[in-house]
């Protein structure tokens, strides 16, 4: 490593004030940073409470990712070789989903960090490290079928009116990662929704009777899914490529709970919220009239937390530090709020099953207001205890 940190400190002049390439710096300060310990500690953002260095972090989250990804690649090929009725090894499975899914994630990060270096120079500041961790989610919560060009603008979108238009990381109010997804859905709802966008045949014949339906899907139109629940927590499924193995999503959270970078409070409260809406659901679940709102309604509580996104929501985008509230009580509100309003959405609108999106991006909106009251809460109680003691 020592070579490349003199070969960096070699050609550090050039993109210095006064070098030839003085407008590349930030580039240079990028790799810089990302490959070695920088001198200087992380100092503006919302979410900052420690002089730490941010590329650490995110790095850390963008590992606790892998689990998931890995998991996705291979789930894509399994799911290909099944749809058209063909044998394939293990091997063979993961190479044709890394084929499939490995590009959205160079277009992801293509797009992104090459929209942030160009409000770095237009600001002239470094680059911000955000979006090491938006670049993979991204790819992660999109049908695999998705064209490649629609998560590029899907990330511009994002990155541009999600998170620059705010002041840029650790200054917006939305996660980027779900405003990417939230703009897809609504540019280009066929592309995002149905039965064959979570199934990649690149056009080859379908075997009869196979489905691409999701577990939500196949419950919103039947009643009922074919899925055990088993296969939902193992994740052997057809959904978005990183959300479907609940035993991916815990192993990154094991470790972003272990390091100490995700929020245990916002995780466990989001957890009691979706059980709370699930149990309340099956208790009125008998005495709805429409019988397609039964049958949903009736799903055990704790098979509602296997479907869909809800715990890859929860571990990943809940959490986030930036678009999460503050304070530790607010963590508690705000977390048990998402997962409540996540079952919510999912029951009431057939429709659109898949709720955790809509819960977790109404919650950043709210976020500043559940810290803003927890705040004046305690302002209060404080008030009353010198008044008591001035008494």
């Amino acid at each position: 490593m020592k070579i490349f940190r003199n070969l960096l400190e070699s050609v550090k002049p050039q993109f210095e004030e006064g070098g030839k390439l003085e407008k590349l710096y930030p580039l240079y300060d990028g790799i810089a940073t990302f490959l070695f310990v920088p001198g200087h500690s992380t100092h503006s953002g919302a979410h900052i409470r420690d002089g730490i260095d941010l590329k650490r972090t995110m790095i850390t989250v963008v590992f606790a990712l892998i689990p998931a990804l890995l998991f996705g690649m291979w789930n894509v090929g399994y799911f290909h070789y099944q749809a058209l009725g063909e044998t394939a090894t293990l091997m063979e499975q993961f190479g044709y989903g890394a084929l499939k899914v490995l590009p959205m994630v160079v277009v992801s990060y293509a797009v992104g960090l090459g929209i942030e270096f160009g409000f770095c120079i237009i600001k002239k500041h470094s680059i911000e490290e955000g979006f090491l961790v938006s670049g993979m989610l991204i790819p992660l919560i999109m049908p695999v079928d998705i064209p490649l060009w629609m998560v590029a603008v899907s990330t511009a979108f994002a990155v541009v009116i999600g998170k620059e238009v705010f002041g840029g990381t650790g200054m917006n109010i939305l996660n980027p990662a779900l405003t990417a997804r939230a703009f897809a859905f609504f540019a280009y709802p066929t592309f995002m929704s149905g039965d064959k966008v979570w199934i990649n045949t690149d056009g080859g014949a379908v075997v009869d009777g196979h489905s691409g339906a999701t577990a939500l899907g196949e419950l919103a139109v039947n009643g009922t899914t074919s899925y055990s629940p088993m296969e939902m927590f193992i994740g052997n499924i057809p959904g978005s490529i990183g959300e479907t193995s609940v035993v991916a999503i815990l192993l990154g959270a094991a470790l972003l709970l272990y390091t100490g970078i995700g929020s245990w409070r916002i995780m466990l409260s989001g957890l009691i919220g979706a059980i709370v809406m699930g149990l309340i659901f099956n208790a009125v679940a008998p005495h709805m009239i429409s019988e397609a709102q039964q049958n949903f309604m009736a799903v055990p509580y704790w098979e509602q937390l296997l479907m869909g996104g809800l715990i890859f929501g929860l571990v990943f985008m809940a959490t986030d530090p930036v678009s999460a509230a503050q304070t530790n009580k607010g963590k508690w509100i705000y977390g048990f709020l998402c997962g409540f309003l996540a079952i919510m959405i999912r029951v009431f609108n057939p429709a659109y099953p898949e709720g955790v999106m809509m819960a977790i991006l109404f919650m950043n909106v709210m976020a500043p207001l559940v810290d803003h009251y927890v705040i004046e809460g305690n302002v209060k109680k404080r008030k009353k205890r010198i008044q008591v003691k001035t008494a």
